[in-house]
């Protein structure tokens, strides 16, 4: 399974699904990485192919051979479904859409979207485009399958043609069911979009598809478990529920984007910023700073210019012995642009650096000092305020 999700991955320290993100190459600009969760995958679809899939259709050989096709077929799903997602990226950057790059994990591949496209007809061919490239490489290895047998090829190599040509049809397939944020979903958002010029309407409709679509998959994982399919069934259950979340997170993404839009993040800032410098112990840090004022995070400057920021992440990372012997000036974290931002910034990019980042606070700079403090808690209560008086009811936004 696959699906092209806006969102961005931070170029430091990026972040997976249940853990960093692995770079792996750049291909066409793209960069490619996989998350954590995609070994799991790796590691299911080699065990399903080599003890399962390749010995019941093709008997007679040894384990090592099961094991070596199934290790060759994970790897040829591996690039079937980056070619999908590439198809994705490719017709996006035509139509003027930044790709960021490709994440391969656990359910498949996701290409990152840091925005929407301008109209129906790019979201159409852009969604369009990941199954036609599996269809087209399922013909791909089909062809090769018919011809492996023809002309008399080892066994084992027109086995993996042919199962690679039944996985790409299949994805084909799965992608194409009209369920955001699924492929087929994003093709019926764009209809919708085209007929009613609301992108955001569109889209809750298909989020709303899509919902139920992943309770419908819930309960086919459940009816499987009671009869007795267990790991069938455990694998529609996560699907179910990757969908259904999926579904409400790109639908409430879409309205955070259009409700934090064109709105500086210097309008959010508290300006009463409170700073400590390098030479204030940790001791005193906790104590006379975050238990006194309560806040998660404060700016270090020192000789009158701002070197970063230090709060409780950085001292979580030391035992309590090290508080009276480390200063401030040894655990700060430099400023840079993950927790030090412009008072120009879009507080979308603000809240996106946030949410990516795991902070809760970041600094607002101006001229290089320090103008303020933005928080998510300040951009939440903003977006809530809003939506209560301006959005649409939906049940996928709850």
């Amino acid at each position: 399974m696959t699906a092209s999700r806006s969102g961005r991955l931070s170029g430091q320290g990026e972040r997976g699904v249940f853990g960093r993100r692995i770079p792996l190459f750049t291909f066409f600009g793209f960069r490619v990485g996989v998350d954590p969760s995609w070994f799991i995958l790796f590691l299911l679809v080699t065990w399903t192919l080599a003890a399962g899939f390749f010995p019941y259709y093709f008997e007679g050989f040894s384990s090592s051979t099961y094991w070596t096709m199934g290790i060759i077929g994970s790897l040829g799903l591996f690039v079937s479904i980056l070619l999908h997602e590439f198809s994705h990226s490719i017709v996006a950057r035509r139509y003027g859409l930044h790709m960021k790059g490709i994440t391969l994990f656990l359910f498949g591949g996701m290409a990152e979207m840091p925005e929407e496209p301008a109209n129906a007809k790019t979201e159409f061919l852009m969604a369009i485009a990941g199954p036609i490239a599996s269809v087209a490489l399922s013909a791909l290895f089909y062809g090769g399958y018919l011809l492996g047998q023809s002309a008399g090829w080892a066994t084992p190599v027109y086995a993996i043609l042919g199962y690679l040509a039944l996985i790409n049809l299949i994805l084909a397939i799965f992608n194409m069911v009209p369920a955001f944020p699924l492929d087929g979903g994003r093709v019926l958002r764009s209809i919708i979009w085209h007929f009613n010029g609301s992108l955001r309407k569109a889209s809750r409709v298909a989020a709303e598809i899509g919902a139920g679509f992943g309770i419908l998959l819930l309960l086919l994982g459940g009816l499987r478990i009671i009869v007795g399919d267990i790991i069938g069934g455990i694998w529609f259950v996560l699907i179910g529920l990757f969908i259904r979340s999926g579904a409400k997170l790109s639908y409430q993404q879409l309205v955070y984007k259009s409700v934090l839009k064109g709105e500086p993040v210097g309008k959010f800032m508290h300006t009463d910023v409170v700073t400590v410098n390098t030479r204030t112990s940790v001791r005193d840090l906790v104590e006379n700073y975050l238990y006194h004022y309560h806040f998660k995070m404060f700016p270090v400057r020192d000789n009158g210019r701002l070197l970063g920021s230090v709060g409780t992440e950085q001292i979580k990372k030391l035992s309590r012995f090290e508080w009276e012997e480390k200063t401030v000036g040894d655990i700060y974290e430099p400023c840079d642009a993950g927790n030090c931002v412009p008072e120009d910034m879009d507080a979308m990019d603000a809240f996106t650096t946030m949410s990516q980042g795991g902070k809760s606070r970041l600094m607002v700079v101006r001229e290089n000092e320090v103008a303020g403090i933005v928080t998510n808690s300040d951009l939440m209560r903003f977006l809530t305020l809003k939506m209560e008086l301006e959005s649409d009811k939906s049940p996928v936004q709850g």
